[in-house]
């Protein structure tokens, strides 16, 4: 680690939980974010800023006057643009030592086989089930952790799901692949803050898979509700008939 990482993640490092061992672990990663809009927008800031890596970012999507107020990555003067391309370039303002793969496709099963083999952990900033699924089949073939993240309207969900562990669900365990793709931000609206408030804390869990810091949301799902402030977990066991990882 040169003088100047030492002094960018001076506050990390200061983490008895953390130290200068599991700063080198961030900087040594490599993480795939699904997603460049309002979850993906603090995720890759975040990763970026604490020192992982490499970041790989995949979106087919441009950037859009109305997703400025919430996709805090992007700006006025990038729309038009690729969002990966976009995020690309803030994320060489914030941190010009990691490395970002901007990856301007919908990942297919076959890509997706592709690139889980190079990563540590999966972030899934998506808007639609059919993504969700198809990068939870991934991730379980390939034992990679997922980072599941959702938000509309006011409220917003969390959960980590880790192959990697016997007793670990996975996506598929909690929903049913007939779920409403019409459900969306685009829909059904969502407050700007809500994706900050979900995408920054997937970004923590996601520094704790790489760090082995603490103890992840394997095994839990937690539930925000921005109208009363109020946070909600429950147990999320294994279901044994599940298709994928049953």
């Amino acid at each position: 680690m040169t003088d100047q990482q030492l002094l960018r993640y001076s506050r990390q490092i200061m983490l008895g939980e953390l130290d200068i061992a599991g700063q080198e672990a961030l900087l040594n990663s490599r993480v795939l974010i699904v997603g460049a809009g309002g979850l993906g927008a603090p995720v890759a800031l975040y990763l970026a800023a604490a020192g992982v890596g490499e970041l790989i970012i995949a979106d087919d999507d441009t950037v859009e006057l109305s997703n400025l107020q919430r996709q805090i990555i992007h700006t006025s003067g990038r729309i038009g643009q690729s969002k990966v391309e976009s995020a690309r370039m803030q994320l060489a303002d914030v941190n010009p030592d990691v490395q970002v793969r901007a990856l301007h496709e919908r990942l297919s099963p076959e890509r997706l086989a592709e690139l889980l083999p190079e990563v540590q952990a999966v972030v899934d900033c998506s808007d639609n089930f059919t993504t969700r699924f198809g990068i939870n089949q991934a991730c379980v073939q390939h034992k990679v952790p997922l980072v599941s993240g959702a938000a509309i309207r006011l409220e917003g969900q969390l959960a980590v799901f880790d192959p990697r562990q016997p007793d670990s669900p996975c996506y598929r365990c909690l929903y049913q692949e007939q779920n409403d793709e019409n459900l969306s931000c685009a829909a059904s609206g969502v407050l700007a803050p809500l994706v900050g408030v979900i995408g920054s804390a997937q970004a923590v869990e996601t520094l704790k898979l790489l760090a082995g810091l603490g103890k992840t949301l394997a095994g839990r799902i937690q539930f925000y509700d921005a109208a009363t402030g109020q946070w909600r977990e429950m147990r999320l066991p294994r279901d044994p008939d599940c298709p994928v990882c049953g």
